[in-house]
């Protein structure tokens, strides 16, 4: 075989080693990653909000498969504002989580949320009550994730925690400014 076809296969082979690296179904930190594509994820907030008013961030979950899906709405602003789900950052820094934190058992049918097929389910959120962001400037928010526990069959509900299986899912970021009083 001639060495630049060797050469070429070799980086082809070495190149198709790291592209499927985590080509697993469980992912970083036990993520499965099938919600890259069957869930979409958007988050907005507004783009200026004045001292002292609260800031509002909606979440918001798209079911993007032909059949339903069911979202455990923990550690999610489906929930409320009951953890560190968020990450925010005030000029490059990142703002310290003030909020409540929940301390749960197994979950219940209802801690699932119901996406239809092509369906949405979205929530707002007062960004204030957990993070401190009384000063002026740039505040970027993102959603931390991952989900939970995502299950395809209604029959499967509620899943108890040995069978969760966390779920990647890619929110966009989102930029405000505090403006002053």
């Amino acid at each position: 075989m001639d060495a630049t076809i060797r050469t070429t296969l070799g980086r082809a082979a070495l190149a198709a080693v790291l592209l499927c690296a985590g080509c697993s179904s469980r992912r970083e930190a036990g993520a499965v990653d099938m919600a890259t594509t069957s869930l979409g994820c958007t988050l907005s907030v507004p783009a200026q909000v004045r001292a002292g008013e609260p800031l509002m961030l909606r979440f918001r979950l798209t079911n993007r498969t032909a059949g339903p899906l069911y979202v455990l709405d923990w550690h999610t602003p489906l929930e409320g504002l009951l953890s560190n789900m968020l990450r925010v950052r005030h000029e490059g820094q990142e703002l310290l989580y003030q909020g409540p934190m929940m301390k749960r058992g197994e979950p219940t049918a209802e801690d699932y949320r119901t996406l239809p097929p092509g369906g949405s389910v979205e929530a707002e959120i007062d960004v204030t009550l957990a993070y401190e962001l009384d000063a002026p400037g740039r505040y970027l928010i993102a959603f931390r994730g991952p989900l939970r526990d995502l299950v395809t069959g209604e029959a499967q509900l509620p899943r108890p925690l040995a069978q969760h299986e966390p779920v990647k899912v890619l929110c966009n970021e989102v930029e405000t400014e505090r403006l002053g009083s």
